[in-house]
């Protein structure tokens, strides 16, 4: 087997688009400290830079089995790209909330939908969605809803999940991308919204 950490970061695109996972793996040690830091550096928030991070890999991830990455020698101008988008979009997301000031008497900023008792329809709309995605969980192949269970369940980052599961982080990547992939195709199929 050729050693693919001598390959340089094109090749290994090409040959991770073939499906060699490892080639991806290699990849990531290569680019990882630097693309962290790079986020780190802006957002200031380990956790939130945690997120970015592993948000970025997926992207990349999808984009290469899409077959839509074309930036022929710029790996890493491209990864770095990705993060920078992503930090754009969270802080456009974060602008984008409502800031209620205590200042304007007329507004009384206790008095919003989100601080408010649920009805009982929201209640039982609540309660059969839940109920909807605990019965899709359970329909899917055991390593993706393996994935998913420690990623949304009990919080885990990527790394953890490889650690525990024994797998590369992106085997793990690709599991939560496939299990979130099939509860879509189950849930249109079964005619199930999953909205709240």
């Amino acid at each position: 087997m050729e050693d693919l950490t001598a390959l340089q970061d094109e090749q290994l695109v090409s040959l991770y688009a073939k499906g060699e996972n490892n080639a991806f793996d290699v990849l990531l040690q290569r680019h990882q400290g630097r693309v962290f830091s790079y986020i780190l550096n802006i957002v200031k928030d380990k956790d939130l830079a945690d997120d970015l991070f592993q948000e970025t890999f997926v992207k990349a991830i999808i984009t290469i089995n899409q077959g839509r990455y074309t930036e022929n020698g710029k790996f890493p101008a491209w990864i770095t790209r990705i993060a920078h988008n992503l930090i754009i979009d969270y802080y456009r997301q974060e602008k984008t909330l409502p800031q209620l000031s205590c200042d304007n008497e007329d507004i009384n900023i206790l008095n919003r939908k989100e601080l408010s008792e649920e009805t009982i329809e929201d209640n039982i709309v609540r309660e059969q969605t839940l109920c909807d995605v605990k019965m899709l969980v359970e329909l899917l192949p055991t390593s993706q809803r393996e994935v998913l269970e420690m990623r949304y369940y009990q919080d885990m980052s990527f790394k953890e999940i490889a650690e525990n599961t024994g797998v590369s982080i992106n085997t793990a990547l690709g599991r939560m991308r496939y299990a979130i992939l099939n509860l879509r195709k189950i849930a249109d199929e079964r005619n199930i919204i999953l909205s709240i």
